[in-house]
């Protein structure tokens, strides 16, 4: 009993150690993951990504790059272990592949280009520098998490979308709220920002409480 309350306290002891700098390391991601924000606010995704492009204009992306809440909620279903940290390391790499799409049909010179997505993809880097994974390298992604990674870019993939530049950042936006919700939520708010509905009440801003 004795050497059970040692380990115990050891315990305590390693966790109120690393507990400040873990929660340093949050506080980081969250004011990074903010200015990501500020950057995919409905505004800015209006003007660069809907009103600069023709009417009902649509690129085509690999079925995997289109990444929603649904397909959140399908993931978590499964029974293999899928956790945060393997759905965090998959919306960064999505978020990134969906930008170079874009990016590919502009011209030099277009405004979207110059005054908006360069300086998102570069907000996404100096995000990925800084926070990388979340995944340590001793940790194996599941096979559903690692056959959708391998499809993301791959040039050669048969099954391919129709979308407009606006969603994909619009997809982008509300998973990141889904996802990192502990860096978006307020105390005393009931807001669900993996439910599809709460979007729908108010499209593609900060969802409005039930």
């Amino acid at each position: 009993m004795v050497q059970c309350k040692a380990w115990i306290l050891r315990g305590l002891l390693a966790l109120l150690w690393v507990l400040p700098a873990w929660t340093n390391t949050m506080s980081e991601r969250c004011t990074a993951l903010h200015t990501v924000k500020d950057q995919l606010n409905l505004t800015l995704r209006r003007r660069y990504l809907k009103q600069n492009f023709p009417i009902n204009y649509t690129i085509q992306v690999p079925y995997e790059e289109v990444f929603r809440l649904h397909n959140i909620s399908k993931l978590n279903k499964t029974e293999e272990n899928v956790q945060v940290e393997h759905l965090q390391h998959l919306w960064l790499i999505v978020a990134k592949a969906g930008i170079k799409r874009i990016l590919r049909v502009l011209p030099e010179r277009h405004p979207t280009r110059k005054r908006y997505l360069t300086q998102l993809e570069n907000l996404f880097r100096l995000y990925e520098q800084r926070f990388g994974t979340g995944i340590s390298e001793e940790d194996d992604y599941p096979d559903i998490i690692n056959d959708i990674l391998e499809r993301i870019g791959n040039q050669n993939f048969e099954r391919w979308r129709s979308v407009t530049p606006k969603s994909l950042i619009d997809n982008c936006y509300r998973t990141m709220h889904c996802l990192f919700k502990e860096c978006f939520s307020t105390e005393g708010d009931n807001y669900d920002y993996c439910d599809l509905y709460h979007w729908r009440k108010r499209k593609g801003t900060t969802p409005q409480p039930t």
